[in-house]
C-alpha cells in the first residue's frame, strides 16, 4: 500500500510523519531536534513504540539519511519504494500558491523567490526539498501552504494602510501562517457540531509556540493576527508579536545595531522569552509564576489573545463557536479558564469540569453566548488529503 512522507522542516529541527494513504493512518512519526548542534536527537515514534537516540552532531542531510535508514531498520516498511509522494509544510506561498501544488521545476523556482515574506521559514523549507529530492529521486514532492488559507481575506482586512500602489506592486499584504491548522480545525469543529462550517461565525486559536487567532464567515477565512510575515499578532514563545515599527528604528540607534540584528531579537529573543528572561515554553512559565517577570509574561499572553478575539467578535457580529487549539490551546486547562474569564462579558462561559476532562468537543457552560471548543489541530492529515486530491 502507498505511502505519503510529511515533513515539517525548521531552523534546528525536521518533523516527519509517514501515513497510509488510502486510509489516512499515522504510520509513524518522528523528529530530529538540535540539528547542527551538539547533542542532536532523533526520535521515531510506530505502533505503540518509541525509538531514541543521541547523536553528536547531526547536519539537515545526515538526518534525512537517517530517517530512511532507521524506517526499514525499523520494519516500518520494507523499502523506499512505498513511499509514493513526499509532502512539504511551507509556510508562505505569497499570491503566487493559492493550493497545494506538485513541486516541479517551474514551481520550485517560484517557491524560491517568496525567501522574503518568511525569512526564517521559506529558505530552510526550500533547502530541505533539495535534501528530500535527492534521497528520494523519482518520488514527486508537493507543497502545501500555510497561507493558502488567507488567500480569501477581503481586502479591507488583508491590506495595510500603505499608499496602495505599493500594495499592488509589491505583493504587500496579511498572508497569515497556521493555515493548514485554522482551515482543519474550522472545519473539524463544525463537524463535531453537525452544522455546515458556512453558517458559522468563528473563532479560532491555534496557541502554542508559534501563536495565532483566525476569524471565518461564510465558511471562509475572514481575519487572521499574523501579517505580511509570522512575526506580528499574538506574543508568541520568542517573537514579539504587534510592535510600533518606530521601536524598531529607536533600537537601531540606540544600541547601534543593524535591521538584521533587530529583526532577529524580535524573532528569537522576544515575546515569552524576551519579557520573562527564563523561557519561551508556557510548561516552564507556569511553573515558575511566582516570579514578577514570568508572571508578567503569562499577562501579556492572555491579554493579547483576548484583545484578538473581543476585536474579531465585533468584526463578526458575534459568535457561534470559539475553538482552542495548538499544544497550549489543547493542553492546558488553566489559561483556557483564565482567557475565558476574561472574556465573560462578551457572555462567554467555560465549564471547569469539561474543561479539564475533554480532549475533545464542547467544554463550554450552559448559558455561554457561544460554544466553546477544544479540537487538537491535525495539520498532516489535512495535508494528506490535500496532495491524495492533487494526485486524483
Amino acid at each position: 500500500m502507498g505511502k505519503f512522507f510529511l515533513v515539517n522542516a525548521g531552523s534546528s529541527s525536521v518533523k516527519w510523519q509517514l501515513f497510509e494513504a488510502e486510509n489516512e493512518r499515522t504510520i509513524a512519526k518522528g523528529l530530529i531536534e538540535r540539528l547542527n548542534m551538539p547533542d542532536s536527537l532523533f526520535e521515531v515514534k510506530y505502533d505503540s513504540k518509541k525509538y531514541q537516540e543521541k547523536f553528536k552532531q547531526l547536519s539537515y542531510e545526515k538526518a534525512a539519511e537517517l530517517i530512511f535508514k532507521k524506517l526499514t531498520q525499523l520494519g516500518i516498511i520494507n523499502s523506499l519504494s512505498e513511499i509514493e509522494a513526499v509532502g512539504h509544510r511551507i509556510v508562505a506561498g505569497g499570491q503566487t500558491f493559492t493550493h497545494a501544488v506538485e513541486l516541479n521545476s517551474e514551481n520550485l523556482a517560484k517557491l524560491e523567490n517568496l525567501n522574503d515574506f518568511a525569512p526564517l521559514h521559506n529558505p530552510m523549507e526550500v533547502r530541505y526539498v533539495g535534501i528530500m529530492q535527492k534521497a528520494l529521486p523519482q518520488v514527486p514532492q508537493y507543497a502545501v501552504f500555510d497561507s493558502q488559507f488567507f488567500t480569501t481575506l477581503p481586502e479591507m482586512n488583508a491590506i495595510f494602510s500603505i499608499p496602495y500602489e505599493d500594495t499592488v506592486e509589491l505583493g504587500i499584504r496579511r498572508y497569515g501562517e497556521h493555515g493548514i491548522s485554522h482551515s482543519y480545525i474550522s472545519q473539524k469543529a463544525a463537524s463535531l457540531l453537525q452544522q455546515p462550517l458556512a453558517t458559522l461565525k468563528m473563532i479560532t486559536l491555534h496557541l502554542g509556540s508559534g501563536a495565532s487567532v483566525a476569524a471565518e464567515k461564510d465558511g471562509k477565512a475572514f481575519d487572521t493576527s499574523m501579517g505580511f510575515t509570522p512575526l506580528t499578532g499574538l506574543t508568541m514563545g520568542t517573537r514579539a508579536g504587534d510592535i510600533d515599527p518606530s521601536v524598531i528604528q529607536y533600537l537601531m540607534k540606540k544600541h547601534h545595531f543593524s535591521l538584521e540584528k533587530i529583526m532577529s531579537i524580535l524573532n528569537e529573543e522576544s515575546g515569552l522569552l524576551g519579557i520573562s528572561g527564563l523561557s519561551p515554553d508556557m510548561r516552564d512559565l507556569l511553573a515558575n509564576k511566582e516570579q514578577k517577570r514570568v508572571q508578567l509574561a503569562i499577562d501579556i499572553f492572555i491579554n493579547r489573545i483576548v484583545k484578538y478575539v473581543g476585536a474579531y467578535f465585533a468584526e463578526l457580529g458575534g459568535l457561534d463557536v470559539l475553538v482552542f487549539s495548538g499544544g497550549i490551546g489543547e493542553n492546558n486547562a488553566l489559561l483556557r479558564a483564565a482567557i475565558i474569564e476574561k472574556l465573560a462579558g462578551l457572555g462567554l462561559k467555560i465549564d471547569n469540569e469539561l474543561n479539564n476532562n475533554v480532549g475533545e468537543g464542547v467544554v463550554s457552560a450552559t448559558g455561554s453566548i457561544a460554544k466553546i471548543m477544544i479540537v487538537p489541530t491535525n495539520e498532516e492529515l489535512s495535508m494528506v488529503k490535500q496532495i491524495k486530491e492533487l494526485r486524483s
